[in-house]
């Protein structure tokens, strides 16, 4: 059986973004996951019953570290003469085509989930700039994980069209909506949860998943629940993820008040996330910047409506006035506005809720997803075949 090599800079990006998909291939392929953190790569190979090997990758600009991870995944592709060796996140994209190339593997793919250089300027926005070139111009094909991000990566001039292609409609996954579906929760539960959260029974829930950082438009979510809090008293901002102070931390005035304010509640890092989309009543997502968020699809697989920002991604799941509300980045009066317009009117909420499942069913069930990238390893690899 060929070989396939899967690379991530962390673990948890294959846990959660590549959920499923790595031991899906494993029926077709001899899969080894790579990234950082021997331990917890271990654990998710035993658990996802593929092979795994540790290589160190950092999310930082880290030159000579990188340079030594080139050459240590090199010779392990050297050793192991993979077919396809695919790469996901930045760091682990340039570290992985550039070791793929030396090493010759015939098969060198990266997708492409989002752009964190868009957020950075000066000098070190030019050494990105130019490592991303370099990401693609080895890679054979190159997969942006949005209709939108694609474009971006052509206005960028980082690629020709003919390198790039978004797999189906979008995302790197797909989204399993039999485990995210809201009928898993009863009243009962849902009420017992809010208690143990000291959530009232009868507010509005806006929630948030994802890192409590700057960039995730964190600091406009909590001042536009703020002013939203004076006319609408019956509601509470629920926010689930880490804080991330050490990459792209969010001012201390928002931190006091996350950890002041009785209607802000926050858990921390959480491996389900399901319970708390069941007792949401709105997901509110304002990043800045997004790949193919999956926050937004699984939110809208437990039919939550959703506030999002106008980035790729996010405007391309959300339509609109049909499954959610879109707003301009960093607004915190557009933000209080949507947040109003979805407490306020019960109508419109419910009309929302409805669709938000359906459309995700209907674009985006994971199955579906792992198959058309099937499709297109088996026609690259003959492809191969025929040169």
């Amino acid at each position: 059986m060929d070989k396939l090599v899967r690379v991530t800079t962390i673990p948890l990006s294959l846990e959660k973004l590549l959920e499923g998909q790595l031991t899906f291939m494993s029926q077709h392929y001899q899969v080894i996951a790579v990234a950082a953190d021997e331990k917890r790569l271990e654990k998710y190979g035993v658990d996802n019953d593929v092979e795994t090997y540790t290589v160190e990758l950092t999310r930082a600009i880290t030159p000579i570290a990188d340079l030594k991870a080139v050459f240590k995944l090199t010779s392990f592709l050297r050793k192991q003469k993979p077919l396809i060796i695919h790469s996901h996140t930045p760091k682990a994209g340039i570290i992985s085509m550039l070791a793929g190339w030396l090493a010759g593997v015939p098969i060198r793919l990266h997708t492409v989930a989002g752009l964190p250089l868009l957020e950075v300027s000066g000098t070190k926005r030019k050494i990105l700039d130019l490592v991303e070139k370099l990401t693609y111009k080895l890679a054979h094909k190159v997969f942006p994980n949005s209709f939108e991000l694609k474009n971006i990566i052509l206005d960028l001039e980082y690629a020709n069209e003919s390198k790039l292609k978004v797999l189906g409609n979008g995302s790197s996954n797909g989204i399993d909506t039999t485990y995210f579906d809201p009928q898993q929760y009863s009243e009962n539960f849902k009420a017992d949860l809010k208690s143990t959260l000291g959530m009232p029974q009868e507010d509005i829930v806006f929630v948030f998943v994802g890192r409590l950082v700057k960039e995730k438009g964190i600091e406009e979510l909590v001042r536009a629940f703020n002013e939203l809090r004076f006319n609408t008293p019956k509601c509470s901002l629920l926010l689930i993820g880490p804080f991330e102070q050490d990459l792209d931390p969010i001012s201390e005035e928002i931190i006091q008040e996350i950890e002041n304010n009785p209607k802000i509640v926050t858990t921390g890092y959480e491996p389900d996330v399901r319970p708390y989309f069941a007792i949401a009543d709105v997901l509110t997502f304002p990043s800045y910047r997004e790949g193919f968020p999956n926050v937004v699809l699984q939110a809208g697989a437990m039919s939550l409506p959703a506030i999002v920002t106008d980035i790729n991604g996010c405007n391309e799941i959300i339509q609109d006035g049909e499954n959610g509300i879109i707003v301009p980045v960093k607004s915190v009066e557009a933000l209080k506005v949507a947040m109003k317009k979805l407490g306020d009117d019960v109508e419109l909420r419910s009309r929302l809720t409805l669709n938000a499942r359906h459309v995700i069913q209907e674009k985006y069930e994971r199955e579906y997803f792992w198959q058309i990238l099937l499709k297109e390893y088996k026609e690259l690899e003959s492809s191969l075949k025929h040169d």
